[in-house]
């Protein structure tokens, strides 16, 4: 058996961005960036005010205060070209607009006082005071977004200040998603109510996940615990896809036949066992695509639901994350101390279903009761997986342990 940091780096091993394309700005939000964005101008663009007042030439101001310098008729607006600054005088200007040409101070209006066509300054400002000078947010050349970075609001308002009406960004990797099991029924159907049916949830979680991580996901219909239908299914759901995910049907059992049905089609196996709880039946392998093409890689999930979502958390979203060349595939994990105890045996790394909260200045993650790995409930009330390590035993209330968040999945 496989430990967890073994099998994920056989998972992410040689997993590149798949490829590139060009998409509009407001619809960038949540991709990877492909290529660096470099700055192709200064931020601010050119020299300007970050306040109401008056721009003047600190030169201009002898003597002790109070100073006085007439206001010429001219002002400078937002969004207008700037007038140029006569000698000896001082200009009226407001928030945002470029500064005079000629003039490298602004005085809050705050601080003038104005009598007709005279500003009378207080005190002697410094110079350069109140102006955002051009380039001083970013100059032309400079890194402003590396590549892999996945983009969020921020970045979007970064590009566009630069210009940019779209962003080159990583293919969107495609993801077929197939679940097994005699027992499912598709939720809402007539079928879910025949004796011994079982609503499908994993698809749809699943999906939702994939496409949190980047992914397009295709779900397919489920298919019963049969070799050459699910066979069949598999060979579809293969074509097309960058990314294979199989929902049980992966231990032992004389009913379960993904595994043969995956090497059936030329799927090569590479590892079924991870000593991690719930998951412990993964299987990963992939199927060659042609010459310079990336292989399909298949994910096989175990079918009980917080088995199922807890290994594509675990396994699936980094992956996602690296096809689409993200810097940062792996969630980060934060310090949290339990909020409850919990019974270990030490032999797997177990991801234990809590709710996350701060109570002061720390995180504190309280373990849900049902931790079996068919429990539906306890992954929906959820918000994070608290770490149990492999060789620790019962962990009592406050003991420090990493957490991941659903949210950063």
């Amino acid at each position: 058996m496989l430990t967890f940091d073994e099998a994920r780096a056989r998972v992410l091993a040689d997993a590149t961005r798949l490829g590139e394309e060009r998409v509009a700005l407001g619809e960038a939000v949540g991709r990877v960036l492909a290529a660096p964005l470099i700055a192709d101008r200064p931020l601010p663009p050119f020299d300007g005010s970050a306040m109401d007042g008056y721009a003047l030439r600190l030169d201009d101001l002898a003597g002790e205060p109070p100073f006085r310098l007439p206001v010429g008729a001219v002002e400078s607006r937002a969004g207008r070209p700037p007038p140029a600054l006569g000698p000896g005088a001082a200009c009226r200007i407001f928030t945002g607009a470029a500064l005079p040409a000629g003039a490298d101070t602004v005085v809050m209006q705050e601080e003038v006082d104005r009598h007709g066509e005279v500003a009378i300054f207080r005190a002697r400002p410094r110079r350069g005071a109140h102006v955002r000078a051009a380039g001083e947010d970013i100059r032309p050349g400079a890194v402003a977004i590396a590549a892999g970075t996945r983009l969020h609001a921020g970045h979007l308002a970064l590009a566009a200040s630069l210009d940019r009406g779209a962003l080159a960004v990583a293919r969107r990797p495609a993801v077929a998603i197939v679940c097994t099991g005699d027992e499912l029924a598709p939720p809402g159907s007539p079928a879910a109510a025949r004796p011994g049916a079982i609503p499908e949830s994993n698809g749809v979680a699943l999906a939702a996940l994939v496409r949190q991580a980047g992914g397009a996901p295709r779900l397919a219909p489920p298919v019963g615990d049969d070799l050459e239908a699910t066979a069949a299914a598999l060979d579809a759901a293969l074509a097309g896809a960058d990314l294979l995910l199989t929902v049980g049907g992966v231990s032992v059992g004389d009913h379960d036949v993904v595994r043969p049905a995956l090497e059936r089609l030329g799927v090569a196996l590479d590892f079924h066992k991870v000593a991690i709880k719930p998951g412990k039946p993964l299987t990963f392998g992939a199927r060659p695509r042609g010459a310079g093409a990336a292989p399909v890689r298949v994910l096989g999930l175990p079918g009980n639901p917080a088995s199922a979502l807890t290994t594509f958390a675990l396994y699936g979203a980094p992956l996602l994350r690296a096809l689409q060349g993200d810097a940062a595939p792996l969630p980060a994990l934060l310090p949290a101390r339990l909020g409850g105890g919990v019974r270990h045996k030490p032999g797997r790394l177990e991801f234990v279903r809590v709710v996350l909260e701060r109570k002061g200045p720390e995180l504190f993650a309280t373990p849900l009761g049902n931790q079996a790995s068919g429990a539906t409930t306890s992954m929906g009330w959820a918000n994070a997986l608290a770490l149990v390590p492999l060789e620790a035993e019962d962990l009592a209330a406050g003991t420090p342990v990493d957490v991941l968040r659903f949210g950063d999945v």
